[in-house]
């Protein structure tokens, strides 16, 4: 077995880090499937004693929420409307066992094209927190991601805590995934929307897809088409040419590229219809 550590503070794990490589381990419950019951042969880093890279927390800007939480917590904590879509994908990672070990950071340095939590960040324009010896950088999650099982964090860096801004936290948000079954499967597709509505127009919109190409994408023309709508008819701006064009969706064993860009926008559909029909009963779109 290669070397492990198990840092006691974040300073003494970026002094590791700093050493050589390390295998970042949060939940593991991404890294001990990968090696199917081997040993693990390659020195690993171990964050969760890290009780400062856990919560989530209400900021002078926004969100921040550490890269060791769990998704059991980000199924059970008080959120904004805006992020019942993230909440949504907490339920559906996995089992219950998953979800309780599983870290949000963990799911996006891992990296996998259907990695479900982020969809509903992307759609909240959230920020990734590196940190190493060098000091402390932000960059946009769409920048973050820049393949399958590929990011920008450097050898030496950890992803400390993701960052949701006040604008990504107006309105209200729904997320759905088709897979061969409901739990347990890699996703076909999954989609994630957030609406904030005035005076029963539709006047900001984030749309995200994943699962469906080589990292998950927001939905530009999608979006602009969805402005000025009302709710209950947002569904019908959404046209299948667009989600097609914006996803270039790809082949694999699980489905066709074609496939993939239709369930894409029927699902997209689903989700707006889902929201229309819950306002009602739900905090006001405009308000986080």
């Amino acid at each position: 077995m290669g070397d492990y550590l198990r840092p006691r503070s974040l300073h003494e794990a970026l002094a590791a880090m700093a050493t050589g490589p390390w295998r970042l381990l949060a939940g593991g419950t991404d890294l001990y499937p990968a090696e199917k019951g081997r040993a693990l042969t390659f020195p690993v880093l171990d964050l969760a004693g890290l009780d400062g890279l856990r919560g989530i927390a209400a900021t002078d800007n926004g969100l921040r929420i550490g890269a060791c939480t769990t998704w059991a917590d980000i199924a059970r904590t008080p959120l904004p409307p805006a992020l019942a879509a993230l909440q949504q994908a907490a339920v559906e990672v996995g089992g219950p066992q998953v979800q309780t070990a599983g870290t949000l950071g963990g799911n996006l340095c891992n990296a996998s094209p259907a990695a479900d939590g982020v969809p509903p960040l992307l759609a909240c324009d959230a920020k990734v927190e590196l940190a190493c010896q060098r000091g402390t950088r932000q960059m946009a999650l769409s920048d973050y991601l820049t393949g399958p099982r590929q990011t920008l964090r450097a050898p030496d860096e950890i992803l400390t805590a993701i960052l949701i801004p006040q604008t990504g936290l107006s309105g209200r948000s729904r997320f759905l995934k088709l897979g061969a079954r409901r739990y347990l499967v890699i996703s076909i597709a999954m989609v994630a929307v957030r609406l904030a509505a005035d005076a029963g127009r539709i006047t900001d919109a984030a749309v995200s897809v994943g699962a469906c190409s080589a990292t998950a994408r927001r939905l530009p023309a999608v979006e602009a088409a969805l402005a000025g709508h009302a709710p209950h008819l947002a569904a019908t701006a959404v046209r299948d040419a667009d989600v097609a064009a914006a996803l270039a969706p790809m082949d694999d064993l699980r489905a066709s590229a074609a496939y993939r860009a239709t369930a894409a926008a029927e699902l997209i559909r689903r989700a707006l219809s889902d929201l229309a029909s819950s306002g009602a009963s739900e905090p006001a779109w405009g308000t986080a």
